[in-house]
C-alpha cells in the first residue's frame, strides 16, 4: 500500500462533513509530519483506550480508523510498525463547528464531546493526544490541565504533546506566526499564546509525574515543533 491510498482512506470521511472538512484534512494530513509518524513509529500500539484532547474535527481518528481499514484489508505498509488496535476513540473539543464536522465524519464510530479540556471529565485513558493545544493556555492551566491528565493515566500510560521550542530562534517565530495566523482566521484574535522552551516543558512535566523523551517533530516544515513523549511515574528518557 502507498501512503497516498492510507491519506485517502483517513479523508474519505469527511466527505460527509462538507467541502471545507475534506479539503482541510486532505492539506494537513497531507503536509503535516506527525500524524505519520504516529502511525509509523508505532507510538499509538497497545494502547487501548485513545483519547485525543483538542481534537478539532478528528484528524487522529480518522488515522486510526484508516489504520484498522488497511490492516483488514493485508495493506498497511510493510515497513511501518503494526497498525494500533484501539478499543475505544475518544475526543473533546471547545469549538462547536468542529466538534459538528467531526460527528458528521464518523458518526458513532468515534465519541466526540464538546467541552473545555481544562474542566471536562476526562475518564481514564491509556494514551492521551494533545497536539498543538496547549499553547493556548495560560501557564497555570497547562499545568493543571498536565496534572489532570497524569490523573486519567494509569502507570505507565502515555501522554504525547506537540509543542513549539521557544529557543528554537527564528523557527520559534514562525510557529508562532503560523499560530497566530490560525487563530485570526477563527475569530480569535485576542486569545494570546503562552510557550515555553523543551526545558521548561521537561521541568514542568515532571513535577507532574512524567517522564519524558523528546523527538524533532517539524521534518519537512520550517517549525520549531518537538514531538513530548511523557510517560506517566517514569524516569526521565532523553
Amino acid at each position: 500500500m502507498n501512503e497516498g491510498a492510507l491519506l485517502a482512506a483517513a479523508t474519505a470521511p469527511y466527505r460527509r462533513a462538507g467541502r471545507f472538512a475534506y479539503y482541510f484534512a486532505r492539506g494537513k494530513l497531507r503536509g503535516d509530519p506527525v500524524y505519520r509518524e504516529l502511525l509509523r513509529d508505532g507510538l499509538l500500539r497497545e494502547r487501548a483506550r485513545i483519547l485525543d484532547l483538542g481534537c478539532g474535527q478528528g484528524l487522529i481518528a480518522a488515522c486510526l480508523l484508516a489504520a484498522a481499514e488497511s490492516e483488514r484489508r493485508g495493506t498497511w505498509p510493510v515497513n511501518w510498525a503494526p497498525p494500533p488496535r484501539p478499543t475505544s476513540i475518544r475526543g473533546i473539543e471547545l469549538r462547536p463547528r468542529a466538534v459538528h464536522r467531526a460527528r458528521r465524519a464518523f458518526g458513532e464510530r468515534v465519541e466526540i464531546h464538546e467541552g473545555d479540556i481544562c474542566t471536562a471529565d476526562l475518564g481514564r485513558a491509556d494514551v492521551v493526544l494533545l497536539l498543538d493545544v496547549m499553547q493556548y493556555l495560560e501557564p497555570a492551566s497547562q499545568r493543571s490541565v498536565l496534572c489532570r491528565v497524569r490523573a486519567a493515566l494509569p502507570a505507565h500510560g502515555l501522554m504525547i504533546l506537540r509543542v513549539a521550542d521557544r529557543q528554537a530562534g527564528w523557527r520559534y517565530g514562525l510557529t508562532r506566526l503560523a499560530d497566530q495566523c490560525v487563530l485570526a482566521l477563527r475569530g480569535q484574535w485576542s486569545l494570546r499564546q503562552h510557550c515555553r522552551s523543551v526545558v521548561d516543558w521537561r521541568a514542568v512535566l515532571a513535577e507532574c509525574g512524567f517522564g519524558t523523551e523528546i523527538r524533532p517533530m517539524s521534518a519537512g516544515t520550517p517549525f520549531a515543533n518537538v514531538l513530548i513523549l511523557a510517560t506517566a511515574g517514569s524516569a526521565s528518557a532523553g
